[in-house]
């Protein structure tokens, strides 16, 4: 029998690159730690927001570590944008009336989206000076990055079928609309495969949608994969997708 491998780690160096640019030669396992703690501290920071603005989207696709010796740069991109801006009431600045008035609905989106920046990097810092000795004296950069297409983003499309497993919608139905979603955001093929108690039925089952072709043999074809565990009422659920973009 065959084992399935990973389909990103399978295509490193060709059509996918690392998360983490870094290297070390004698405190290998402590910076490895700290991506770990940089990437907690984020998605925490992403679920709290989640959590405040009652949405069922994290809106964070990818994170991306660059470290060198005199700063440690961090990119995050993110689907929902207003996600993070339309928090201004809770954890930001409003901007005054009077400016409000001079600026453009763009310009107010940009200055908020400064501020969460600036937010972030506070978490962030603030976690490397209590946790990490050898990044004290490192310049943090934090960047945010809009993604284009939502849906063409597994964890996306993974997010909003975890909407519709909790709503107790049906599983067809449920992957039908999902490929629908991927369909209009332009990607090439799509493949769904979900294990558990589906439908809330006794024993565990397995449920597979494609849609177009998805070649996960061919290291040339950019695949996206992500795996995501839903908790629902009737137990935990696992969902698969893979993106052919």
């Amino acid at each position: 029998m065959g084992n399935k491998i990973n389909p990103l780690g399978f295509r490193l160096g060709f059509t996918q690159n690392h998360c983490s640019l870094w290297f070390e030669e004698r405190d290998y396992s402590e910076d490895l730690r700290e991506d770990e703690r940089i990437y907690n501290c984020i998605e925490n920071y992403a679920q709290h927001i989640k959590r405040s603005i009652n949405s069922s989207y994290g809106g964070i696709t990818r994170i991306e570590i660059l470290k060198q010796t005199k700063y440690i740069s961090v990119n995050i991109y993110i689907a929902f944008v207003d996600l993070f801006i339309g928090q201004e009431k809770k954890i930001i600045k409003k901007p005054d009336e009077e400016i409000k008035q001079k600026l453009t609905d763009e310009e107010i989106k940009q200055q908020l989206k400064k501020e969460v920046q600036n937010v972030l990097r506070k978490e962030v810092q603030n976690l490397l000076v209590q946790n990490m000795v050898n990044s004290v004296n490192r310049e943090l950069v934090l960047s945010l990055e809009k993604v284009q297409k939502p849906y063409r983003e597994p964890k996306i499309l993974a997010e909003y079928i975890a909407l519709q497993l909790k709503e107790r919608v049906e599983i067809r139905k449920i992957m039908k609309k999902a490929i629908q979603l991927a369909e209009k955001a332009d990607v090439k093929g799509v493949k769904i495969k979900m294990k558990g108690r589906l439908n809330g039925i006794e024993r565990a089952r397995k449920e597979l949608a494609i849609q177009g072709i998805v070649p996960l043999q061919t290291l040339r074809a950019k695949i996206d994969y992500c795996y995501y565990a839903v908790q629902t009422v009737y137990g935990v659920l696992g969902i698969k997708i893979w993106i052919f973009v």
